[in-house]
């Protein structure tokens, strides 16, 4: 009853995971439908100065031809140059600073004590008289503005809403008033020239005030009038012939018959067909990455918690890319698109990262301008992310990798300017400034990945490299409490590293396992031979259960131990695995011999398993087997290691250890000439070579 209900659980947990999965599948296409843009597309592709190769195309409507970037500027900056700037004449400041003149002047004639009253009378009336004359002409400040086009230019003053044109050159800057005074007063037969002078300095002041806001508000108005466009183009008017070349003046009218094309809504179309038509390629895109993951990652096809999150990865690229359309970002290209392979491959594996990215950059293709340049710069620039961190051992690899993106990015940028324009001269150098914040966005992927793998449970190779180093807590305590163990664990990591890298695997992970497969010797150190000291032995006082019982039992410990220091699922495989459900012949022999009349019950003497269910994991099961082995050979050749071996492997596919582990024959003969080789080395057996 019990196994009838287990079984009944295990259909209907199927049933809901499939549902489920498909479920999510289906969200996620209608999530990114949603955000795409629902203008029509213009089914035509074409580049300045090549041929035109579809066929003649004739206008299906009338529409008025654009105006260039270039023509756009040169009529702003024709209006900006018939805008005259508008100056204030502040009347106050002329009556109140001559006021002020006269003031300090009768007190400060008092105070020079010398001169006659005509005398002073003089200096006073021509002092007067001179910052009348100043303020009349009036005192202005030039705009830096107004000066791109010569030195002086004409300006509006407005007097009491009165307003008159005047030309910079015809009024006083501060310095040339101040010039102005000091000559008139040197010509002038005044005793006092230079107390005079200072006296009219100190009064004169800018009373033609630049209007910022009037004169800023004249320009907006102005530039609002420039038309943005420059002719007709007449329905049924010839705009290109097959095979002709893309001229300057046709590439403007195809531009000007793409964008009311798709910005028209009486042309564009039914918004429903265009929303039916995203769905089915988000559906085709979707469908295709599900039969690869069926096909050749089943286990994450199996595992919806990962593929959520490749469900989630997918839809905030796209949705983000449609969000930066939709309010008209100035470069499509500030968009990080390769942190997707980024974070999919450190997560996953390569083929899944390049397959997936080539997925979300041929969806974005149909919704982002000049598609083609658009295709092959991401996907150039997923494919170098991907190999650049190919095998990561070191965090300074995303900074590398950053370097190479950009590195291609300029290289893709530099060949289709170079192709666009024929000459170097003519690349606008800033349209590659968005490609480098885009590769410093990328850096994100790092806190992301850390995110992703707490938030799902998922282990990526930053992970591994921080738990493979030899200073970490549990490893330390390893090396202190079981030495012997530890010096055993590091061979067996370079044995079953050097195996995995050549039959194609994980060597950061094999090697991650490798270290930690042994941790629960921890708990008696002293029952394993590799930590004894010559001479007695704990067993020796035990029965031969008893002795099997302590050596299986450092499995279960080691996985005790595993996730009490959170270590992660995948790493607590190999210390599950990594002696499958073999037997301890030594003990179990050992009983038989010397009980023979009494009956025994194998299990007591057979590890609880699984077999290992990877090729990391069996590779590590072969690594170990034949490394504990080795160190009983009394004097190691190369006669006996390559037995050792042979033996050793051969047993294990006798007792069908490695059925689950995708290891193939092929692999195996490699395995075993590697295993040899280090052998061989690490007891510096040197081998006869005979011609």
């Amino acid at each position: 009853m019990a196994n009838f209900k287990k079984k009944s659980h295990l259909v209907l947990y199927r049933r809901y995971s499939t549902s489920l999965k498909y479920i999510m599948m289906v969200l996620c296409v209608v999530v990114v439908t949603l955000f795409l843009p629902k203008q029509a597309r213009f089914k035509y592709e074409f580049e300045k100065g090549k041929l035109w190769m579809n066929e003649d195309l004739i206008a299906p409507f009338s529409f008025a031809i654009e105006k260039t970037p270039s023509e756009l500027e040169k009529d702003r900056a024709e209006v900006l140059k018939s805008v005259l700037p508008i100056y204030q004449n502040d009347l106050e400041i002329a009556e109140d600073e001559i006021q002020a003149f006269l003031a300090d002047f009768d007190i400060k004639w008092t105070g020079l004590n010398r001169g006659s009253e005509r005398q002073k009378q003089a200096h006073k009336e021509l002092g007067a008289r001179l910052l009348s004359e100043i303020y009349t002409r009036g005192v202005m400040s030039k705009s830096k503005k107004y000066e791109l086009n010569g030195p002086n230019y004409n300006f509006n003053l407005i007097t009491e809403n009165v307003a008159r044109q005047l030309n910079t050159v015809t009024v006083f800057t501060l310095e040339s008033a101040y010039e102005h005074a000091e000559e008139v007063i040197e010509r002038s037969e005044m005793e006092n020239k230079a107390w005079l002078y200072e006296l009219v300095r100190d009064r004169i002041k800018q009373n033609y005030i630049y209007d910022e806001r009037l004169s800023e508000k004249l320009e907006e108005e102005a530039l609002r009038n420039i038309s943005p466009t420059r002719g007709m183009v007449q329905k049924g008017e010839l705009i290109v012939r097959n095979s002709g070349i893309v001229t300057p003046e046709i590439n403007q009218k195809l531009l000007s018959l793409k964008n009311t094309y798709e910005k028209d809504a009486s042309i564009r179309g039914d918004k429903r067909l265009v929303f039916f038509g995203q769905l089915l390629l988000g559906g085709l895109v979707i469908t295709l990455l599900m039969v690869f993951l069926r096909l050749f990652r089943r286990d994450i096809f199996d595992d919806n918690r990962k593929l959520s999150l490749i469900l989630i990865i997918i839809t905030v690229m796209l949705v983000t890319l449609s969000m930066a359309l939709k309010f008209k970002i100035p470069n499509v290209y500030f968009i990080p698109y390769a942190i997707v392979p980024i974070i999919i491959r450190i997560l996953f594996d390569t083929r899944l990262a390049l397959n997936i990215h080539l997925l979300v950059v041929l969806i974005a293709g149909f919704f982002v301008p000049n598609s083609f340049e658009f295709t092959f710069l991401q996907v150039t620039a997923g494919m170098v992310a991907i190999y650049s961190i190919k095998n990561l051992v070191k965090r300074e690899q995303f900074l590398i990798s950053a370097l190479l993106i950009l590195t291609n990015y300029f290289v893709a940028f530099l060949g289709i300017s170079l192709i666009r324009n024929g000459s170097i001269s003519e690349i606008d150098w800033l349209n590659f400034v968005p490609f480098i914040f885009s590769v410093l966005l990328s850096l994100l992927a790092y806190p992301l990945i850390y995110a992703f793998e707490r938030m799902f449970g998922i282990t990526s190779e930053v992970t591994l490299m921080e738990i493979t180093n030899t200073n970490a807590k549990l490893l330390r305590e390893l090396s202190y409490k079981a030495p012997g163990t530890f010096q055993h664990s590091l061979q067996v990591a370079n044995l079953a590293e050097a195996a995995i890298y050549n039959i194609g695997g994980n060597g950061l992970l094999v090697r991650a396992g490798a270290l930690y497969h042994d941790i629960g010797k921890m708990e008696n150190p002293q029952y394993f031979i590799e930590n004894q000291n010559k001479g007695s032995n704990p067993h020796d006082s035990l029965s031969y259960q008893d002795s099997a019982q302590i050596i299986i039992r450092h499995v279960n410990k080691g996985v005790e131990i595993a996730r009490r220091n959170n270590l992660p699922e995948i790493v607590i495989d190999f210390i599950r695995t990594h002696h499958g459900n073999t037997r301890m012949d030594y003990f179990y022999q050992s009983f038989l011999k010397n009980f023979p009349e009494k009956f025994v019950d194998e299990n007591i003497f057979r590890y609880p398993g699984p077999i290992p269910f990877s090729k990391e994991t069996g590779v590590l099961m072969l690594a170990d087997s034949v490394e504990a082995a080795s160190r009983s050979l009394k004097e190691p050749d190369a006669k006996s290691i390559s037995a050792l071996v042979d033996r050793i492997i051969d047993y294990k596919l006798d007792q069908g250890q490695l059925n689950n582990s995708n290891i193939t024959l092929k692999d195996v003969a490699i395995i075993r000439q590697i295993f040899k080789s280090m052998l061989m080395s690490i007891y510096h057996v040197r081998i006869d070579y005979q011609v």
